[in-house]
């Protein structure tokens, strides 16, 4: 878990998800990457204990009381319940515009920005956030090159927002960021399926056909029901020099014309 998250600030259950579930690093100045750099990123990724540190701190199952039941038990049951539901899905219907468009799973933190009760002079955003009857300003940078990476997955995908932040953070920041309206959906934490202690992303919910179907996102943790269904990225803070989604527009170009994301990833990633 990254310092100085803004979860670590306020109460556990009522705190932002504004830091990523560990497995995070911050980029550093460098060149777009080639297809061999994604390569190696995604080895790098993958070959992490995701179980060990994919869920950090924040998100650990606190200590109950004797005979009481605990959150993240009853939290794991209404969610099964909902699972089990024939026909329940979290997207609707595909809109006539996406038919035939592979759904592309899009995070938000750490991944498109970065967020901060901190005061940052060169903020983007400054969304005001109520936790607990306390209004707070919550500070957010943009990833550099967003806006280009938005416009070109728009125009290329069906792109869904998914993020385990709540949504009183994350849905101004997104009316802040896609002013496009590139997202057709978004989805927060009560979208997700908690998981051994982590806030994960089941692409099997959404009502997609999986094989047509990716996820970008910064922490292996949210993709580990999927992770053949990932494109990974690095965790992004506030490296001005980071060209991460740059690099990655010639990589989706490529993804936006198969028939079958597996085949196509599994190609990317090399032996």
């Amino acid at each position: 878990m990254e310092s100085g998250s803004i979860i670590t600030q306020v109460h556990r259950e009522e705190a932002l998800v504004l830091s990523k579930q560990g497995l995070a690093s911050k980029s550093s100045p460098k060149k777009p990457r080639s297809r061999n750099i994604f390569k190696a990123l995604f080895c790098c990724l993958r070959a992490q204990n995701v179980s060990q540190s994919g869920c950090g701190s924040d998100h650990a199952v606190q200590k109950e009381e004797p005979n009481t039941i605990a959150k993240s038990d009853l939290l794991q049951c209404l969610q099964y319940q909902f699972y089990q539901i024939p026909g329940t899905c979290l997207l609707p219907e595909v809109i006539q515009q996406d038919l035939g468009k592979i759904c592309v799973v899009i995070d938000l933190d750490e991944t498109l920005v970065h967020s901060s009760f901190k005061p940052i002079s060169n903020a983007d955003f400054i969304v005001p956030v109520e936790i607990e009857g306390t209004t707070h300003q919550v500070y957010v940078l943009k990833r550099p090159y967003v806006d280009e990476f938005l416009r070109r997955m728009g125009e290329l995908f069906e792109c869904v927002l998914f993020t385990a932040s709540l949504a009183k953070y994350a849905d101004p920041v997104t009316d802040l960021l896609d002013r496009r309206g590139v997202f057709r959906s978004r989805l927060f934490r009560e979208s997700c399926v908690f998981h051994q202690g982590c806030y994960v992303k089941d692409l099997s919910r959404l009502g997609r056909d999986l094989k047509k179907t990716i996820i970008l996102d910064n922490s292996p943790a949210s993709y580990i029901f999927h992770p053949e269904n990932a494109v990974p990225v690095q965790s992004w803070f506030d490296d001005m020099a980071d060209t991460e989604l740059l690099s990655l527009i010639p990589i989706f170009e490529e993804l936006s014309e198969t028939e079958d994301i597996y085949a196509s990833l599994g190609q990317l990633r090399g032996p």
